[in-house]
């Protein structure tokens, strides 16, 4: 049986802040949108949520039906519903934020998104709707959680040196980090595994290579232990 509101109801959205990490920069995944309003302007993938739909099912479709990305870490972030923020109708978004290693995933637009490319977090277009609000939200949210979890081996290659570690964190955090110090910290951490391999065709002395641990760190998770670097 169908029930009559009385009180009209607003519409639901998702949007997606995908971050990714290459040799120079933190980088976020913006699409171009082919549809009005803002036809034409950059754009955190999103979009509605069906009726029939959870709201991570949502985020995961509507990240894979405009970018071609699947199987990536993505959590909730915050809920924007500020009026006026979507001239269509009065619509509140669920934001997430997503980790991504740039080697395993190529993007590819799709259904409404005309255009997708990755951009420096520091140097991005000017974006539609609130997304200029929405973005340094998860950055904020990251450079916190980066602290104490260990999301950032989201964005690096199954196998790292700990100078690619160190940057990661480095240009996650906006600060430079004493490298005698994080390397104590990275290696005390117990969650570090050295391979007998070192890294190939560099024009630089050849880095030794870790991988994560994640199933230690799943165990110790479960004793309330905390990640830190």
């Amino acid at each position: 049986m169908f029930v009559s509101y009385e009180h009209p109801r607003p519409a639901l959205t998702v949007d997606c802040v995908v971050f990714g990490l290459d040799e120079e920069d933190l980088k976020v995944l913006l699409i171009r949108r082919e549809l009005d309003p803002f036809r034409g302007r950059w754009a955190l993938p999103g979009g509605f949520v069906r009726v029939d739909e959870a709201l991570d099912d949502a985020a995961r479709r509507e990240l894979a039906e405009e970018t071609g990305l699947s199987g990536v870490f993505l959590e909730q972030l915050y809920t924007f519903g500020a009026l006026g923020r979507d001239p269509r109708e009065r619509v509140v978004s669920v934001a997430y934020y997503a980790l991504v290693k740039l080697g395993d995933h190529r993007v590819k637009a799709a259904t409404d998104a005309r255009e997708a490319a990755w951009f420096a977090v520091d140097d991005t277009p000017a974006l539609a709707f609130d997304h200029d609000e929405i973005l340094p939200v998860a950055l904020e949210r990251l450079k916190g959680k980066v602290r104490y979890r260990p999301i950032g081996f989201e964005l690096l290659p199954p196998k790292f040196t700990l100078s690619q570690l160190q940057r990661l964190y480095e240009a996650i955090l906006e600060r430079p980090l004493d490298k005698r110090n994080f390397r104590k910290k990275a290696l005390g951490t117990g969650l570090l595994v050295e391979l007998d391999e070192v890294e190939q065709d560099v024009a630089h002395r050849a880095a030794r290579l870790y991988r994560f641990d994640r199933r230690k760190y799943e165990r110790l998770e479960k004793d309330g232990f905390s990640f830190e670097i």
